[in-house]
């Protein structure tokens, strides 16, 4: 039991890898119903997530920053979209 104890606090503080942070970020923004985010670009270097794009609505530019910076591993969220409501017309 210890053992085990052990292995998950171990586990716990490896870091997460760059790749693995943006694909739980773009998991994140592509199933929430706000943002529908399967348009938006991320990048992540070192736990900076950098989040590209065009949404129609500043609420959707806000959520997606939240969203992001709720994914393990992330240290800081750089949120560049863009509002346009041209968007989807």
């Amino acid at each position: 039991m210890v053992c085990l104890l052990a292995g998950l606090v171990l586990a716990a503080d490896k870091p997460v890898s760059d790749d693995v942070i943006v694909d739980r970020v773009k998991l994140r923004l592509t199933t929430d119903s706000i943002v529908k985010g399967g348009g938006l670009g991320v990048d992540s270097k070192d736990g900076v997530v950098t989040l590209t794009g065009t949404v129609t609505t500043a609420r959707e530019k806000s959520r997606a920053g939240k969203l992001a910076g709720k994914v393990k591993g992330v240290k800081q969220v750089v949120n560049s979209i863009l509002v346009s409501t041209a968007v989807g017309k």
